[in-house]
């Protein structure tokens, strides 16, 4: 992809466009070598004027310091133009460098010695950039505010609740998730933490690795019942891999899909029905304002004496402080977590000592043919939306809105 560019022409120097001086339009591919940003020597600029040469009609400056010091702007605002940063986690390499370099854009790694989860790092580190490959770090109001060339917020996986969409809509930002392509990823990661603390992990490694053998039994799996809160893709790839084990499903989803839960002889029923009839209950519902903390110590205490909690879902569904209650006090026989009210995870957390809770780092959604497709989808949807795309799908915000451009 090229872009059209003004240059100035003054005393055989070049200047961005700055002054009424002669203009001329210069068509640039914008992934040119010459606008590298890790070259900084004053060859580069003699290389850029001596490509411009035979379009313009002028001969290289020989005030290279001068001449330096005014292409340093024009190139540094072109290359910033176009730049996405890769904040997301496991970005920093993968199919979107190659997609988005392809269409003129320059795709950075985020500085990994900063903390994205502190709104100043973010802030600095998305200065001049159009668009951001986005993990579960927060884009509040502060942060949107702050950066003004941002356009696109895409955002690796199905869930944005970290990102303020009232300040994103107040500035024209299009923020979009990739659905519908780590589904199977995050219905493995509940089946592996249920199976682990079904069966005593981590304490039966913890005995092992400290000397100690000990043989404690646990109830059987097979034959019991899972209860999922939410039956949408990431439920449903759930539930058959739970029917697969002998488990007896149940659900709670407003809107199931009937031809699935008939297929599948799934029993869909009220919260509070399947909190007491349910030996484990797992998270798969989309944090909203009504779901905010919905399992607290009320919730809690209507679950089944001695069952298991799993959630891959939102750390914001849970009261943590209601859970660590309920798995003191033993009413809650264990928990199988990968999200957390606050991440990371502070070590300080009584969380973190319970040999009877199961943790993981908000992996659930990351296996190695979700990031591929998650990764691959963030940047076509940025491709899209540069192009004057649309991608309904994966957008989630700027309902009806119909005039949204790149260059507003």
């Amino acid at each position: 992809m090229s872009r059209k560019w003004y240059f100035c022409f003054q005393r055989r120097s070049i200047q961005k466009r700055s002054v009424h001086k002669s203009f001329q339009e210069v068509v640039i591919p914008a992934n040119s070598s010459i606008f590298q940003r890790n070259d900084v020597s004053n060859s580069k600029f003699a290389k850029l004027i001596r490509w411009l040469e035979p379009l313009v009609g002028v001969n290289y400056c020989d005030n290279a310091s001068r001449c330096s010091n005014r292409l340093s702007a024009a190139c540094e605002e072109i290359s910033l133009s176009l730049t996405v940063k890769c904040c997301a986690l496991n970005s920093d390499e993968g199919p979107h460098f190659s997609l988005l370099s392809e269409k003129g854009f320059e795709v950075l790694p985020g500085n990994r010695d900063k903390s994205f989860w502190e709104a100043t790092n973010l802030i600095e580190e998305l200065s001049g950039c159009c668009a951001v490959i986005a993990g579960s770090e927060p884009y509040t109001e502060e942060v949107i505010k702050n950066c003004p060339d941002l356009k696109v917020i895409a955002r690796t996986g199905v869930g944005f609740d970290a990102v303020d969409l009232e300040a994103c809509d107040r500035q024209g930002i299009v923020v979009t998730t990739t659905p519908g392509v780590n589904h199977h990823s995050v219905a493995e990661q509940t089946i592996a933490l249920l199976m682990g603390v079904s069966r005593g992990f981590p304490e039966n490694d913890q005995r092992v690795r400290s000397g100690a053998w000990k043989r404690v039994a646990h109830p059987r799996v097979m034959g019991q019942t899972l209860g999922l809160v939410g039956l949408g893709r990431i439920g449903q790839a759930v539930a058959t891999r739970a029917i697969g084990l002998g488990l007896r499903v149940v659900a709670h989803e407003p809107f199931p899909n009937k031809e699935f839960v008939e297929k599948w002889g799934i029993e869909t029923l009220e919260l509070d029905d399947l909190l007491s009839q349910s030996d484990y209950v797992s998270l798969h519902n989309p944090m909203t304002p009504q779901t905010l903390k919905m399992m607290n110590r009320d919730t809690f205490a209507k679950m089944k004496k001695g069952s298991v909690f799993i959630n891959t879902a939102r750390g914001a569904l849970v009261d943590e402080s209601a859970l660590i209650e309920a798995l003191q006090s033993g009413h809650l026989r264990a928990a199988g977590l990968d999200v957390f009210d606050v991440e990371p995870l502070p070590t300080s957390s009584p969380l973190v000592s319970m040999n009877n809770v199961l943790l993981s780092g908000h992996v659930a959604g990351l296996d190695i043919e979700s990031q591929f497709d998650t990764l691959t989808m963030a940047a076509e949807t940025i491709i899209s939306l540069k192009n004057g795309g649309w991608p309904t799908d994966c957008i989630q915000n700027l309902k009806g809105v119909s005039d949204w451009k790149w260059d507003r």
